[in-house]
């Protein structure tokens, strides 16, 4: 049982040394990991820690691109590029791999990992794409669950309140051993089985075309709000999502545990 575990990095150098040591731990999971990473130019120390670390690791399980070209203005498209960077990896070398992970590389994933939580749902055929709770629930940019499909940006009235309120109330509801289904969820982490996603792409631009119109009504019904549609940018994980749902079946699912 094999793992990609994946990362996009910017300005990341204060959390390095321990984002590499809890991936360590989930890396110990599986037979075999490989670490790629995508470094986008940064005015801090990121470079050097990651060449340090390769240095040590090794070439073969530590793979990073760097990218030297200005692919946009906007942030979550400049992202998605680095996600996509990173399939693009384990599509050319790691497609038979048959789990990858995206971590963020900051503050987020920066705390002790309980990599023994993660462990029990390798055992579960459940799930296809699978994330984790927090103390708090802080990534509802990400997170497409009914009737709250939508980015919550995209609404003249904002429902970034009433979306935390409802996603922290079902996922205490969540009975043990259980998942909540959603569309999208990040929150920092999450892993996929690979062949699920393999033929769908990061997107960090604002598709209306992604989401039913039924549930486009219901989520503005929700919201008692019209969208706002001239903002450009939508968080890049929900487009990979909903290709999969979409495409594949795949069953986007978030655990009540907590990771990190």
């Amino acid at each position: 049982m094999n793992c990609c575990i994946c990362g996009t990095v910017k300005n990341v150098g204060p959390y390095l040394d321990k984002i590499f040591s809890n991936i360590e731990q989930i890396g110990s999971l599986f037979e075999n990991y490989v670490i790629i990473f995508y470094y986008d130019h940064s005015t801090d120390n990121t470079l050097q820690k990651m060449k340090d670390y390769q240095q040590k690791v090794g070439q073969d399980k530590f793979i990073f691109y760097v990218n030297k070209v200005e692919v946009s203005k906007h942030r979550t498209i400049r992202i998605a590029n680095a996600r996509n960077g990173c399939l693009q990896m384990i599509r050319s070398q790691f497609r038979d791999y048959p789990f990858f992970i995206m971590i963020d590389c900051d503050d987020k994933c920066s705390e002790n990992v309980k990599h023994w939580i993660l462990q029990k749902y390798l055992r579960r055929n459940d799930w296809d794409s699978l994330s984790f709770n927090k103390k708090s629930y802080y990534d509802i940019w990400a997170l497409s669950i009914r009737p709250y499909m939508c980015s919550f940006l995209h609404f003249q009235k904002c429902p970034l309140g009433a979306m935390n309120q409802y996603v922290t109330k079902l996922l205490k509801q969540v009975p043990a051993g259980g998942l909540l289904k959603c569309a999208s969820a990040f929150n920092g982490f999450a892993i996929y089985r690979t062949n699920k996603f393999l033929n769908c792409t990061y997107d960090g631009k604002f598709n209306i075309n992604l989401i039913p119109a039924n549930y486009l009504k219901n989520n503005i019904n929700a919201c008692k709000s019209n969208l706002k549609l001239g903002l450009i940018e939508d968080c890049e994980h929900r487009a990979f999502h909903m290709q999969a749902i979409q495409q594949n079946g795949a069953r986007i699912r978030i655990s009540p545990e907590i990771v990190f």
